[in-house]
């Protein structure tokens, strides 16, 4: 049998540290989006520590419907403890005037909520999926997590997306390659509220572009203009006159009056500020 690479060595190593710290923990809530990281740590908390792991996914207006049955799917195929619990930013004014603070207090609410759950319950720490990747970008709402004292296991043991998304293809799990996904309130432009209607029509856009079969896409809502971002590896099939047509139709039918693609094509957080 030939070695195993060096670079594999230090990412079984890397899981290794983060099976030792999940392991010993008395129990564990980790918070579930449905995304490659939060599952992957869901899962292997599951399999440190049993019953003594709950994964918990909060419902609101901001989680498109089709991430609600991934992660339903996600949990029955892996036989993990899991359930969901209602959040409701929109009830608070300050992520509804969608500032580029937002997710912070989408992430202050949530927290709050699994810290409570977590007391209820007897259960001794509440852990989320963030990483050493995300250190790189502008997350307002890791600042919530530091407050709420949200463990962080995966960037703990140095773990990068890349090493998060191979570890998730060698146990199996289906969401290793799965394109990135944040809420859909990201896809609402700054300075513009953050309504129920607006949420709609960027999950049914996303929805439609996905029938269409593109893979990776952002809905980018600009009040009576959208933006569409496709992955640039898919960009080209985007570029003819017969798509362009169905985008028109897609986009006027869901009462946008003007509809563009955006050249640079799909990239994460587009919406921060450095970008």
């Amino acid at each position: 049998m030939s070695p195993l690479p060096l670079a594999v060595i230090d990412v079984l190593a890397k899981e290794e540290k983060l099976r030792r710290e999940v392991a010993g923990l008395p129990s564990v809530i980790v918070a579930l989006s449905g995304g490659a990281d939060s599952a992957y740590l869901a899962w292997l908390a599951h399999e440190a520590l049993g019953t003594k792991a709950l994964a918990v996914t909060a419902v609101s207006a901001s989680l498109p419907e089709s991430e609600r049955r991934g992660v339903e799917e996600f949990v029955r195929q892996f036989g993990l403890r899991h359930e969901f619990i209602q959040t409701d930013e929109l009830a608070n004014p300050l992520y509804v005037v969608n500032e580029p603070d937002r997710c912070y207090h989408c992430k202050d609410e949530l927290f709050a909520k699994l810290g409570e759950l977590a007391r209820s319950r007897g259960i001794a720490a509440v852990a989320y999926g963030v990483n050493v990747d995300d250190q790189g970008d502008f997350r307002p709402g890791q600042q919530a997590a530091r407050e709420h004292r949200v463990l962080t296991p995966l960037l703990d043991a140095g773990l990068t997306k890349v090493e998060i998304r191979e570890l998730s293809r060698r146990a199996g799990l289906p969401t290793w390659d799965k394109p990135a996904a944040a809420c859909l309130a990201s896809r609402i432009a700054h300075g513009i509220e953050v309504t129920d209607d607006n949420l709609k029509q960027v999950e049914r856009g996303e929805e439609a572009l996905r029938a269409l079969g593109f893979k990776q896409v952002r809905v980018r809502y600009h009040g009576d203009l959208v933006r569409i971002e496709i992955a640039p590896e898919e960009l080209s099939r985007a570029l003819t006159p017969a798509m362009a047509r169905q985008f028109a139709e897609i986009f006027k039918g869901l009462g946008f009056k003007f509809v563009t693609l955006d050249l640079e094509g799909y990239r994460q957080g587009s919406f921060n500020p450095q970008k």
